[in-house]
């Protein structure tokens, strides 16, 4: 009997070693992200790690200029046609979320830590206590400055403790007849405000632009162009592209602007380039920082394959060949050095400014009517430069219109 069971095991194992092994099922996940043919062979390159790690898994890639990409992102996801991953801008998400799901829940799954990570940009690509993304770069808002100017001027070098009222005799002392010391722009009335220790927004993350200390600070804004008169009026949202060629030609001694425009900014220099964190008010270094990730769509049918490639894309081989190639400043701390010795080689305190901002730093506050807030600046500010309106008059004014 025990012979007939053996020989009946036998037969049923052969017959199940016979049997063909079904393969793992094959998913090609579509990717959406901004960009153009300068980088698309780096991203290819990224995406081509997702099935080297995982071979049922290939990603395609699919790039869109900058405003294409943000204009079709709402269209693509009505008509169904949005990719499976799809990049997304921190300072973007409150617009762009429910086209995106929370990745609380698999996360958890998996068991997967975001340790590695600088924790304002994990913080930034998250709304309303869920995560929607995983960031591949971030960056703290800095001052960029022109290091001859200074020499030129007898000035020392900006210090991580400097003030705004050092900053504002520096830029004093550097501007003449035809020079400017500071190229003021849009933003800088978020930024720059912040680092003076103000607050636009109030503990419910509501607008509160008219309180008194986001008032004074604007003030010590606009008198840099009024009282001052050390940087060139701003007239549009494009006050950034405005800035930079006013620093780069050496015509502005100092600009704000972020890290991810260093490698391209260096380049475009011919003098010597050195980066400070934000001058501070009385409440010591405070510093907004920013960033992409990508996310996963709420319509995909792969959600467990688009996680597996999330992670791919966003980890430490991906944000190495990126940082390498100086396109973007790692939201992974350990791999931030590739990109400090290339697009931060060559300026001046580049890495020690970034260390300061980042230990004292905190996403941009933001909630559905960041856009809104945006343009109305934009929109008003100038009335405040030109002193058609005092600033008070111009700060309830946008406070009147945000939603």
């Amino acid at each position: 009997m025990k012979s007939i069971l053996r020989s009946i095991c036998t037969l049923l194992l052969a017959a199940a070693a016979a049997l063909p092994v079904t393969a793992e099922e094959k998913i090609e996940l579509k990717w959406q992200m901004w960009g153009g043919n300068a980088n698309k062979a780096m991203w290819e390159e990224i995406a081509s790690l997702v099935n080297e790690k995982h071979p049922n898994i290939s990603v395609k890639l699919e790039l869109s200029g900058w405003s294409d990409y943000w204009n079709r992102l709402p269209v693509l996801a009505a008509s169904g046609q949005i990719g499976d991953i799809i990049a997304i801008q921190s300072m973007r998400l409150p617009r762009y979320y429910p086209a995106m799901m929370p990745l609380n829940g698999l996360i958890e799954k998996d068991n997967f830590s975001t340790e590695p990570f600088e924790s304002s940009i994990i913080d930034g690509l998250s709304y309303e206590g869920d995560q929607y993304a995983l960031p591949y770069d971030l960056g703290p808002w800095v001052m960029f400055y022109n290091a001859d100017r200074f020499e030129e001027a007898g000035l020392e070098l900006p210090t991580p403790d400097w003030t705004f009222d050092d900053f504002r005799a520096a830029a004093k002392k550097m501007t003449d007849d035809d020079k400017w010391g500071f190229a003021l722009q849009n933003l800088d009335f978020v930024t720059l405000s912040v680092a003076q220790g103000a607050d636009y927004m109030d503990k419910n993350n509501e607008f509160d632009v008219a309180n008194a200390g986001y008032r004074a600070a604007v003030q010590n804004i606009v008198d840099l162009v009024v009282k001052d008169k050390v940087s060139p009026l701003f007239t549009s949202a494009r006050s950034d592209d405005s800035a930079r060629s006013r620093f780069t030609s050496g015509n502005a001694a100092m600009m704000i602007d972020g890290p991810w425009i260093m490698v391209g900014l260096k380049d475009q220099v011919d003098f010597k380039m050195g980066v400070a964190t934000l001058p501070s008010g009385d409440k010591g270094t405070r510093a907004l920082t920013a960033g992409s990730g990508f996310g996963i769509s709420a319509q995909t049918p792969h959600k467990e394959a688009a996680f597996k490639a999330l992670k791919v894309i966003t980890g430490p081989e991906a944000a190495k060949i990126l940082a390498s190639a100086g396109r973007a400043l790692p939201g992974r701390t350990a791999e931030q050095k590739y990109w400090l010795n290339n697009a931060a080689d060559g300026v001046l305190f580049a890495s020690e400014s970034l260390d300061q901002a980042f230990s004292n730093s905190s996403p941009v506050p933001i909630n559905d009517g960041w856009h809104e807030f945006q343009s109305l600046i934009s929109q008003y500010i100038p009335l405040a430069l030109t002193e058609e309106e005092t600033v008070e008059s111009v700060l309830n004014n946008i406070q009147n219109q945000l939603p």
